[in-house]
Parts: structure tokens; sequence; C-alpha cells
């Protein structure tokens, strides 16, 4: 038996790679020959740096960047060389620089974070010649539109007043002026794919706001306002850029808006999963495999817009291969999802917290694995 292990990150819990070494050390329990291949994925969330970096041979840089409340923090940055790509291309994870598991679930407020330490990170990419980037959207902790990256460099934006605002999401609704004209002139010289497997446009009920805001601890008091500030300020910003209509690109809603401000810097929009499923040879992988399995912290109707289990269930079908999917919980819109996979599981398996559920997660994944196989042996 073969069994392609291709999982997300069960956020906060368990890296996509350490969630595939779990379930393969519970598949050779059942199946003590089994060839278990473990692959490293994300969808441009939480993983992706360490998951490009193990796939392509690349190496970690740090960098000293402003975290989501404004504090000081340290983000791990890949580097790696891609074809026809003069120099390295730098990899920049969101969720490690302004993620939601970097707030304290008392402190998630979207109108107090800020985008900024992308911006930083950015700059000091620039500074070391780096003219190629792929970011990774997902798992951020913000809705500021990407105010913050943009202000980081060099955009300014002011009140009513003239007073410059910093760039976090409460500063949205007051965005009365912007001048485009400090943006730093490399930007220009720059490619930018803009990694995400949501395809939520920035405003709407199915936009960054309505959609994702709640999860960052936003009340519906705050969706209501910040859908509206957030909505007057991208019609600034294609205003002051003098062209664009970014706010309806799919993808322009992930990571709180901040799609919508790296399409404004000319950033080019491409699925996060496809792409790294590209680079590790997923297809390739699974044509001869029996069971291809992959799972992330919740799969829900954000899941059906396209994450990651969802590339790899289309791979999957694309060979002819049978696809899991074993999710720490399952939400609504299932029947969408059993359209995918040939089953659909929890790992969890008794009443319990989030909390002792994430510092289980491997325990569960490692049982609800074994449970499985014995099952399938036993069809055999």
């Amino acid at each position: 038996m073969k069994v392609v292990l291709a999982f997300d990150s069960f956020k906060g819990s368990l890296s996509s790679k350490a969630a595939g070494e779990a379930a393969s050390k519970a598949i050779r329990s059942v199946f003590h020959e089994a060839e278990c291949d473990v692959v490293s994925l994300a969808d441009g969330g939480e993983g992706m740096v360490s998951a490009v970096v193990e796939a392509a041979g690349g190496k970690y840089e740090c960098l000293q960047v402003t975290g989501p409340l404004g504090e000081a923090t340290t983000a791990a940055i890949g580097l790696i060389h891609e074809e026809k790509v003069e120099g390295p291309t730098a990899i920049v994870e969101v969720a490690s620089i302004c993620g939601l598991t970097m707030v304290p679930e008392g402190d998630r407020d979207p109108e107090r974070t800020s985008s900024a330490g992308v911006g930083d990170a950015i700059l000091q990419l620039l500074d070391r010649g780096i003219r190629s980037f792929v970011v990774g959207l997902g798992g951020s902790a913000t809705n500021d539109g990407g105010m913050g990256m943009l202000t980081s460099l060099g955009a300014e934006f002011t009140d009513s007043s003239g007073n410059r605002l910093r760039g976090k999401g409460e500063d949205l609704a007051s965005v009365a002026a912007i001048n485009w004209s400090g943006l730093d002139t490399r930007l220009a010289e720059s490619t930018i794919q803009i990694a995400t497997d949501v395809s939520n446009p920035l405003c709407g009920p199915a936009g960054a706001t309505m959609v994702y805001s709640k999860q960052k601890g936003a009340s519906p008091m705050q969706q209501a306002s910040l859908e509206l500030a957030i909505a007057a300020y991208a019609n600034r910003i294609e205003e002051a850029a003098g062209s664009g209509a970014w706010q309806l690109v799919p993808g322009a809603g992930a990571a709180g808006g901040l799609g919508f401000a790296l399409l404004a810097l000319g950033g080019e929009v491409v699925s996060g999963a496809g792409w790294l499923i590209d680079a590790v040879s997923l297809r390739e992988r699974i044509r001869d495999a029996d069971w291809v399995i992959t799972g992330e912290g919740r799969s829900d109707k954000q899941t059906v817009y396209g994450k990651l289990p969802i590339q790899v269930a289309t791979a999957a079908s694309e060979t002819g291969t049978k696809c899991m999917l074993l999710s720490g919980s399952l939400g609504d819109q299932m029947e969408e999802l059993e359209e995918k996979f040939d089953g659909c599981f929890s790992i969890v398996n008794a009443p319990a917290s989030l909390e002792a559920c994430m510092e289980q997660a491997e325990e569960l994944l490692e049982q609800a694995v074994r449970q499985l196989f014995r099952l399938l042996r036993a069809a055999r």
C-alpha cells in the first residue's frame, strides 16, 4: 500500500510535515510495509515558508519586523532560486508577520491590528537587492486593507486635518487623502506573486470583512463600520493610483485586504497551493498511490472557496486516486466537501475545549488515522 500524506498545517498545533509524519506513524502501525510519502504543503498561510524551503532546497533569513499589534517581532523569510528568475525569490509569509495566532485571543480586534510588518519585510529585502517576491496570504490578524503595509513602503495617508495615519484597521475610516508619490520606486522593478487560495473580493457579502473579520475579533457593529470604511479607502486607493479596479479581483479580500494592496503594487494573484503543488510534483507522486490523505485545522465553507485540501483533492481526482479529508473539525457546507472527497472525518473523539484539542492534535490525529486504516484492513 502506498499513501501520500499532503496536509495543510493545523494552525497553532501541527505543521504540514508534523501532521504527515504523525499520520504516517499511525498507518505503519496497521500496515507495517506501507509506503508513506509525506509532502509538506501550504496554501499561502501558516507553514508556507517552511514548505517552500523544504521543497525547493532554499534557505531561511530572519528579519526584524513590526508585529500585528505594533510590537517588534522576528519573521523567517524563505529564499529560493526559480528558473527564469534572475537572483533569489523571497517567500514572505503573512501569518508569521501579522498572523492571528500571534495575537492572544482576548486581544483580537481588527481595528487595532496592522499589516505594517509586511512592508517592513519587503523593504529590507529590497535593500538586499531582491526583486522577486511570493507573498503568502492567509492566517492574518488584520483587516486594514493593506494600509499598514503601504504606509511602511512609503505611501502617505492623512485625515481631514492633515494628520498622518499609522495604518491600523481603525484608521481606514479617517482616510481623507493619499499621497502615492513616496512609494518606494524599487517596487516598480519588482515582480510580486500574491499566493492565496481564497477567491474573495475585497468588499461585499463574500469580502474580507464580512467573511473573515469575525474570527479576528470583530463584533457585528465593527463589521458594519469596517465594511463601509474599507470600501471608501479602496476607492481612494484606486483614484490615487490612477488606474485599476482591484477591489473586484478574486483574492483581493485575502488577509484582510492585503491582496487588494498588493494588486495595487502591480502584483499578480496565483494559487498558493497550486504553485507549491507544482513545485513538489504532487501529481506525479500520487499517480501510483492507493490513497491520498489531506486535511487542515478546520474544514468548512472557507475550504470550499479553494483552500489547500480542495486543491489536493482535485490533483488526486486528475490521477484517479482516492482522497480522504481528515481535519481537526468539520463545519458547514458538508455536502460540498463530500462531493470532493471519498470520506470526510474529524479527528476530535470527545467533547473538549479548543485549547485541549490543539494541545492533543498530534495524538488525536494518530488515533483517527489508526482507526481508519484498521477499518480499511478489515475491508480487505
